[in-house]
């Protein structure tokens, strides 16, 4: 292990490292010299209002795959220098996500696009604020199936009922033409259970969400069936977006806009100190396996923020969970009904006039 994997971040330091930022931000200054094109809290301080409450609640996915919302975890510190004096983390069920932000339970949380576009269908008080990463998920097939049509009639794994693994599944079924609500059998086992089934060959796919995909490659169970990362499409839209109460934004919006840029300050963390994070990952009881997560964190594009078209995320989600007939409302009406843009956008504008992006904003658009 090298010096830098073996280093833990202490409170004293990182507090420190994020007071003596500045503009340039902490990841920046310490690692590469390099604007992280976030403003620091120093000139924030001195240009915007407290946020309006003192406290912020956040998820900790009960599930042990969930380090993918390495961002959320890590924003702890950058919460506290944004104004925030207590900082909480509720233990949520994968399935109960979207249930929890709508009842105020927390505030604001990482989330799979599906998911929370299904709770906007419901009418549930839920608003997307950003994308942050692209693709997590690997799906795995044992040798008898060679691509996603194979699986009409097959087992798949995919978490419990109505989590947002499932509905990102559904999605991907959807895309190929198979119904998902009829052309597969789902299987709802636990994911340690669901590994070993697949690699007995009782199960036909299984869904995969790191540090899952990790240890199915390091023992060489099953292949890849698609790589949200890099397999197009899903390595052209967000996996994860931030989300929040509606009323939350409502009541709170500079505390809203602090929380989304405490987010993604730490996502430009993961992406440039992914050994780092990982350490701080495992330190923190997140995940047991310190190589398993700085594989997850070298492998995920965490610093995708800036680029992508979050509207065509949404509408490309929305128009297969659509055609799937797991929602009953347009793209159109998801975007207008369960999206603000506007913290996102303010940030950006912050980024272009410090000229932390050359050239102005880049957007990669993309069909669907």
């Amino acid at each position: 292990m090298s010096i830098t994997e073996g280093r833990r971040w202490s409170r004293r330091e990182l507090l420190g490292e994020i007071a003596l930022a500045g503009v340039a931000g902490f990841v920046g200054l310490r690692a590469a010299g390099l604007l992280t094109g976030l403003p620091g809290p120093r000139a924030v301080l001195a240009a915007e209002p407290p946020p309006e409450t003192s406290t912020i609640r956040l998820l900790r996915n009960s599930s042990a795959a969930s380090l993918c919302l390495a961002p959320q975890y890590l924003a702890e510190e950058f919460l506290h220098a944004e104004g925030f004096k207590t900082v909480q983390y509720v233990g949520i069920g994968p399935a109960e996500i979207v249930k929890a932000l709508a009842s105020r339970e927390v505030d604001v949380t990482m989330h799979l696009p599906g998911l929370l576009i299904a709770g906007v269908d419901m009418g549930y008080p839920t608003v997307i604020l950003a994308g942050v990463h692209v693709g997590c998920y690997e799906l795995f097939g044992t040798d008898r199936i060679r691509s996603i049509h194979d699986l009409k009639g097959k087992t798949v794994a995919a978490g419990p009922m109505g989590s947002g693994r499932q509905f990102f599944m559904a999605a991907i079924l959807a895309y190929v033409g198979l119904d998902p609500r009829r052309d597969v059998r789902w299987v709802t086992d636990s994911p340690p259970l669901a590994m070993r089934l697949l690699a007995e060959g009782k199960i036909d796919a299984f869904m995969g969400f790191p540090p899952e995909p990790q240890e199915l490659h390091a023992k060489k169970i099953g292949h890849v069936l698609v790589n949200t990362m890099r397999d197009r499409p899903w390595s052209n839209y967000f996996c994860c977006f931030v989300a929040a109460n509606r009323e939350f934004v409502r009541e709170h919006p500079v505390a809203t806009k602090r929380v989304l840029r405490a987010i993604l300050r730490a996502a430009d963390v993961c992406a440039r100190e992914p050994a780092r994070v990982a350490r701080f990952l495992v330190d923190k009881g997140y995940t047991e396996r310190y190589d398993y997560a700085l594989q997850a964190m070298n492998e995920i594009p965490y610093n995708r923020w800036r680029e992508y078209d979050n509207e065509d995320t949404i509408r490309f989600h929305s128009l297969r969970l659509l055609e799937a007939g797991l929602i009953k409302s347009s793209p159109r009406k998801i975007v207008a009904q369960g999206t603000d843009w506007r913290f996102l956008n303010e940030l950006k504008r912050e980024l272009k006039s410090r000229g932390a992006i050359p050239g102005g904003l880049h957007h990669e658009h993309h069909g669907g």
